[in-house]
């Protein structure tokens, strides 16, 4: 949602790196250019007089004028003040100390409410809650039916006493909920209500009764987030007319420009609660500003992935991988690289996972054309093959390759490059978890670093070493040190001490995987 804007900005931040010094005429022209790319993604207006003049004044403090990295501190600069505009802090669910706790869910129709309040039971599911869904919209056509057919995907009972399609009232419908909620001893009471193409009286006044009935702990006000400036306008209507504690933005997958999202804590003063930013019914998480602000910067949003790993992966799984990998569980085949794909898939799209990665703003062309398919194709050339195969790949030669395209539906070229491709990847796995680093490659860990200097030029004998002349005595000579070689332990830099290293001709000889050593420019 925040590509647009989150490509003004780096081509802002640009124009600052190499300047020792930041003048005046550098902050006014990076204060234009942020002011431009935030009127551009659709935030309000006095929002954005705001933010850029907070920029602003920071970068004209001795914060920046002392610093030795202006640009970098430019950056923190706006960061710290998107998280500002975003809310600050997370704000977590208030739950009720006796009784069951009342989330009433409010907005116009077509905001994605009756999905969203699906996404909210199964998140509520998951923090060890048992929540109870109220078919409170009684007016837009099957409703109902959509709330009973969404809390079963879920596993969450659903409470509709009536058939809805603009039959029953939905304020008598609330308070039998409340009732039910206790009989049966659940802790949470979500009610979906109904919504209006607009924002009308009867619409607030019928919000007004269902809360004045059930006395709701949190009142959340789900907003699409791709309607732009219009859902804060309708955001600040209800807040006058019936008054709630927090906002859910759906639709944060879209493709709009997200001013709604960076404007409406700053005008209605109501924080981001929860976002949600796809179809399925996982793709809901409590809104982080902090992360949120980081995604808009190209930094990252790491701490979201770490946390959708644990919640996914299987740990006894992924620890008999690690074991495999550092040579201590047999070695890892083609069965365990096809479990690892499928765990990493489960988190969701390839290229929502790969965007959540620092700097990867720069691939978004290739991350949007990426094709989900793949590991589908991976799947099926992988069962094709017999269990012998995939325990050792080596022996799958040419008439084999043969058999299993055939067998998959793929070319024989897909199979070669599977094969060519996992080697290459459990290469790479293995230097990870052996060494902590990928072996031999200057400044990461686990590289080739012994105590020699940087030698540009051919490596030399050390000073005062002598070569016999005699072609018998010089053999038994290199006998003796290869066998003094072997029998010394294994120096863990890689390098037999006091002998000095070619950098250069060490890094040409790197057998790096396809298209990896771009990265190591």
């Amino acid at each position: 949602m925040f590509a647009t804007l989150s490509d003004r900005l780096a081509d802002t931040f640009k124009n600052l790196r190499g300047k020792g010094r930041l003048s005046e005429a550098d902050i006014d022209a990076t204060a234009r250019e942020i002011r431009i790319a935030l009127l551009e993604a659709d935030v309000a207006l006095p929002v954005v007089k705001e933010f850029v003049a907070a920029v602003k004044e920071r970068a004209r403090a001795e914060e920046v004028s002392q610093a030795l990295n202006p640009a970098q501190q430019v950056i923190k600069i706006v960061h710290d003040e998107l998280v500002t505009i975003l809310g600050g802090e997370t704000r977590r669910l208030r739950y009720a100390k006796t009784g069951p706790t009342v989330i009433m869910l409010a907005g116009l129709q077509g905001a994605g409410k009756t999905t969203l309040a699906a996404k909210l039971a199964l998140w509520l599911k998951d923090q060890g809650r048992t929540p109870l869904l109220v078919a409170a919209d009684l007016q837009r056509p099957n409703a109902v039916n959509q709330l009973q057919v969404n809390g079963e995907r879920v596993g969450v009972p659903v409470f509709a006493p009536e058939p809805g399609n603009g039959v029953g009232d939905p304020v008598a419908v609330a308070r039998q909920a409340m009732e039910e909620a206790k009989r049966t001893l659940h802790d949470t009471v979500l009610i979906d209500t109904a919504g209006r193409l607009g924002v009308d009286e009867e619409m607030m006044q019928q919000a007004r009764d269902i809360r004045d009935a059930t006395q709701p702990d949190e009142i959340l006000f789900v907003v699409d987030a791709m309607i732009g400036q219009d859902a804060v306008t309708t955001a600040q209507a209800f807040l006058d007319g019936v008054g709630y504690d927090g906002v859910v933005l759906t639709k944060l997958d879209g493709d709009a420009r997200g001013g709604a999202a960076l404007s409406i804590r700053s005008i209605t003063g109501k924080p981001v609660m929860f976002a949600s930013n796809g179809e399925k019914l996982t793709d809901f998480d409590v809104f982080h500003p902090d992360r949120m602000a980081s995604r808009i910067l190209d930094m990252g949003d790491m701490l979201t992935l770490i946390e959708q790993a644990e919640k996914t992966f299987d740990q006894e799984q992924a620890l008999k991988a690690a074991e495999k990998l550092t040579g201590k569980g047999g070695e890892f085949t083609l069965d365990d690289f096809l479990q690892q794909m499928q765990q990493v898939r489960k988190l969701g799209s390839m290229s929502k996972i790969m965007g959540m990665l620092p700097g990867m703003g720069q691939f978004r062309d290739q991350l949007e054309n990426f094709d989900e398919r793949e590991i589908d194709r991976i799947q099926a050339i992988i069962q094709s093959m017999t269990p012998a195969e995939r325990d050792n790949p080596k022996i799958i030669d040419g008439s084999r390759r043969s058999r299993i395209a055939k067998g998959s539906g793929r070319q024989v070229s897909d199979v070669n490059q599977l094969v060519d491709r996992f080697f290459e990847a459990r290469k790479m796995m293995m230097s990870f978890a052996k060494g902590g680093g990928m072996p031999g490659v200057p400044g990461m860990p686990g590289m080739a670093a012994a105590g020699g200097r940087r030698n540009k030029g051919k490596a030399k004998p050390a000073k005062g070493r002598r070569v016999s002349g005699n072609p018998a005595k010089a053999a038994a000579e290199a006998k003796a040190k290869a066998e003094k070689a072997a029998a010394a332990p294994a120096n863990p830099f890689g390098s037999p001490a006091g002998e000095e290293i070619d950098y250069e001709k060490a890094a040409a000889a790197l057998d790096l995987p396809k298209d990896f050593s771009k990265y190591l420019k």
